[in-house]
């Protein structure tokens, strides 16, 4: 299991399961001369499309794996053990709000959960948590994986909101007591809250509260979940709430994660416009809004074509076009940035993907305005452990001999 990335073992666990109920009731309904043509119709409405599908059905697989397990059930619709649930819930929103991934006896019992009886919660949710007992530290606990706690952690996010008529945010603040909040309520501090991290703690949490909170995905979970809100006007509004925030000056990483979170959402408008300034070759010329450039930004880093070269020029020429892209950049393994009128405004970018875990082997920022300064900033990505650049060309950028790099590998 460690060599296997995560999700790619809860892909095919779920897809599996589903492949196979599908081809059980074919037979059952002895549709032989049929059963492909059925197979093949009802995988393509029930295959999950979004991350949230994804990890719903494996859930649901898993709670369904240990009631055969342990209690011989063969039922095909799920039994929620509700409680159990929300008291895993909120181990996980908890410990993820601290950023923690290990815990230990004293975070279950905060949570209500009895640590004798901590082997219940794993045969529930069979390979989501599990127990492990250390010499030194004692018995300590955790989730299989990061993407597995922040799952029920949004789940758990709901079931408060179901339960308590609160959101999970602030838990005790007096603000809350006497107030009840709805379920845009709790989207919207999400957003905030997600955009306020400086790493990135709660980018996969919040995509995850966003996808449950469709009632095409709380169907899945029916009979944990009971609010019933009006999904269409929830979804415009958050919809619409996170497209304000892409228009506000946000990091490359977070803006990416919010168009993640819109595709949680099934909403595609930037995406497809987007798309069609690259189908018709007019974003050379295009004044993009930074939505427009976050759009641009998601489309490259999510086709399926590995980016091999990065070519400023086909997109626009200045120091904002490489900023907002630099992402895209990191992924690339040439960045051909050069005559481009680009300044030491777009250094501090670069600096940064250079010294990130990053693809680039060759950078090519030749006939630019870049200056003594803009090397100088430059040099503290070059001389960071991490950065891989190969070859680097900076000819005719108006560079004088008092510029030193000492200390730079290339």
């Amino acid at each position: 299991m460690c060599h296997i990335p995560v999700f790619c073992w809860i892909s095919a666990t779920v897809l599996q399961n589903i492949l196979e109920e599908k081809r059980n009731n074919a037979v059952k309904h002895n549709q032989a001369d049929d059963a492909s043509k059925t197979l093949q119709e009802s995988n393509i409405e029930d295959t999950p499309k979004t991350l949230t599908q994804m990890y719903t059905h494996f859930l649901r697989f898993q709670i369904q794996q240990s009631r055969r397990k342990y209690d011989g059930e063969y039922t095909p619709d799920v039994s929620w053990d509700k409680d159990a649930i929300f008291s895993l819930g909120k181990l996980a929103f908890d410990q993820l709000e601290r950023n923690n991934l290990i815990f230990y006896d004293s975070d279950l019992e905060a949570c209500g959960i009895d640590v004798y009886k901590a082997s219940v919660y794993s045969g529930m949710c069979t390979q989501i948590f599990k127990e492990e007992t250390g010499i030194v530290l004692g018995t300590m606990y955790c989730f299989v994986h990061l993407s597995i706690q922040e799952f029920i952690a949004a789940l758990y996010a709901h079931l408060f909101l179901d339960i308590n008529k609160k959101y999970v945010f602030d838990q005790d603040s007096t603000e809350q007591k006497n107030k009840s909040v709805n379920m845009i309520d709790l989207l919207k501090t999400a957003v905030d809250k997600a955009l306020e991290s400086d790493n990135g703690h709660l980018d996969l949490f919040l995509r995850f509260l966003l996808g449950l909170s469709l009632q095409s995905n709380q169907r899945l979970l029916q009979g944990l979940l009971t609010q019933k809100n009006r999904n269409d006007q929830s979804k415009k509004e958050i919809v619409q709430y996170i497209k304000q925030k892409l228009e506000s000056n946000l990091s490359p990483e977070r803006s990416i994660n919010l168009f993640y979170c819109l595709n949680e959402l099934n909403d595609q408008t930037l995406v497809k416009d987007i798309q069609t300034h690259l189908s018709i070759g007019s974003l050379s010329s295009a004044d993009l809004s930074p939505a427009q450039w976050s759009a641009l930004a998601f489309v490259l880093l999510t086709s399926e074509e590995e980016l091999e070269e990065f070519e400023l020029q086909k997109f626009k020429k200045s120091d904002e076009c490489l900023i907002r892209l630099s992402a895209v950049i990191k992924t690339s393994k040439r960045a051909l940035l050069n005559d481009c009128g680009l300044t030491d405004k777009s250094c501090p970018a670069l600096a940064t993907v250079l010294g990130s875990d990053t693809n680039l082997k060759e950078l090519n920022m030749n006939n630019n305005n870049l200056q003594d300064s803009g090397v100088e900033l430059l040099c503290t990505g070059l001389k960071n452990i991490n950065c891989k650049l190969e070859i680097l060309s900076l000819k005719n950028n108006c560079i004088t001999r008092r510029v030193s790099c000492s200390g730079c590998s290339c």
